[in-house]
């Protein structure tokens, strides 16, 4: 029986792998002495053309050919092949300690989903790290994540780390690329797994050769996915910003309009322009976040929020259609109005282009929610009704009985 995998990924790694493996083994024994669990080591070959599978299987590794080329589709490709109910992952280049896994797998057993290392802690050797990833390109990206999921961690892009064999299979994890150590973290995060954290150590690997990660590019791909997981900040943000802002201005406006001091606002015609711009996008970008939100939930990567679980009888198609038909219509009567105040002048200029501005508005909005209801149906699974009654809501855990999850809150 096998308790424990720990899956490398391997691409023409001839130089470093058989450290590695003899490295991972002496990790067992250790976890075999501590908790009375037994593993297994995996190599997860992307095509390797240099002897890696040979090594491997020489020093006793399970070798699991993936076709499909990349960090995370290799790791995918291991884990799935895995028997162990633990699942350990690091590197194949000699940079990562395997002992380091001995203490997550403790933080495992004690009821953590996920043990991310953390090298901040555990300590960088010299010349183990760029000096522009150690003190920018990491940082900056895991405080990003924190910021955007909350997932409280120190390091979000450790190579060595360790999960449960259930939390892969909720994780339903997918990235080809190197993007795949954020999509654990973030996924993890998202559906309120107890997300652990231990001290790893990283020292300057052992090829002669340069490694596979290329900074700018695979820290781009980091920054774009979590942005695309994010509709909060993504969307959402924006959204509130827009409307917000847009909506100060044109009730100023109004004000001043109403009261007869419209010459005296600050704010003129192209401040009722802009705001009226603005309160469009910005409502766009809400339908947007609602919808980005929805298809996490039905993805399985994301549990709804119980305010959008309140709002379940009007997150309908026919709600959509009848508040965007209202506005259209509101829209309609008010050009008309406009129109023929504007013929019994004389066709003279108008006064002001607040009404006309927020007529369009109306309408714009009107036209958008009827659009995006349909947007959203079809995201819902092709139901008029958004949300179905067995959508999982967030559940805050109590975090006075789960230590562990009070660190990843």
């Amino acid at each position: 029986m096998v308790d424990v995998s720990i899956v490398i990924p391997c691409l023409n790694e001839a130089q470093s792998l058989e450290h590695c493996i003899s490295n991972a083994r002496t990790a067992l024994f250790a976890i075999h002495a501590r908790y009375d669990l037994k593993g297994e080591i995996i190599i997860a070959d992307n095509g390797s053309d240099d002897g890696s599978q040979a090594i491997a299987r020489a020093s006793g590794a399970r070798v699991v050919d993936v076709p499909k080329r990349g960090y995370g589709a290799a790791l995918i490709g291991g884990f799935s092949d895995a028997k162990g109910r633990y699942l350990v992952m690091g590197d194949a280049d000699g940079s990562y300690n395997f002992l380091d896994c001995v203490p997550m797998i403790g933080q495992l057993q004690a009821g953590a989903d996920l043990c991310m290392g953390s090298r901040f802690a555990g300590g960088i050797k010299p010349g183990a790290m760029p000096w522009k990833n150690r003190y920018i390109g990491n940082p900056l990206l895991t405080a990003i994540l924190n910021l955007f999921f909350r997932s409280g961690i120190e390091d979000a892009h450790c190579g060595i780390r360790a999960l449960t064999a259930d939390a892969f299979k909720q994780l339903q994890l997918n990235s080809d690329g190197m993007e795949f150590a954020s999509e654990m973290v973030v996924k993890a995060s998202l559906k309120r797994l107890r997300i652990a954290e231990v001290p790893a150590t990283l020292r300057p690997d052992l090829r002669d050769r340069p490694p596979h990660l290329r900074p700018w590019r695979d820290g781009w791909r980091h920054l774009r996915y979590m942005v695309m997981l994010s509709p909060t900040w993504t969307f959402g943000v924006p959204a509130a910003l827009g409307m917000g802002i847009g909506a100060l201005v044109l009730v100023a406006a109004l004000i001043s309009h109403l009261v007869g001091t419209g010459q005296s606002s600050p704010f003129g015609t192209s401040w009722i322009i802009v705001a009226g711009f603005s309160i469009t996008c910005g409502h766009f970008a809400a339908l947007m976040a609602i919808a980005m939100h929805l298809h996490g939930v039905r993805e399985g990567y994301r549990v709804l929020r119980p305010s959008l679980r309140r709002l379940a009888g009007l997150m309908t198609l026919e709600s959509c259609a009848v508040a965007g038909l209202a506005l259209i219509v509101a829209a309609v009567a008010g050009l008309a109005t406009i129109a023929y105040d504007w013929s019994s002048d004389g066709y003279a200029a108008l006064p002001s282009v607040l009404p006309l501005v927020l007529a369009a508005v109306a309408g714009t909005i009107g036209l958008q929610t009827m659009f995006g209801g349909f947007v959203l149906a079809i995201i819902g699974g092709h139901s008029a009704a958004f949300l179905r009654a067995d959508t999982p809501t967030i559940v805050t855990p109590d975090l006075a009985d789960k230590p562990e999850a009070a660190k990843a809150a």
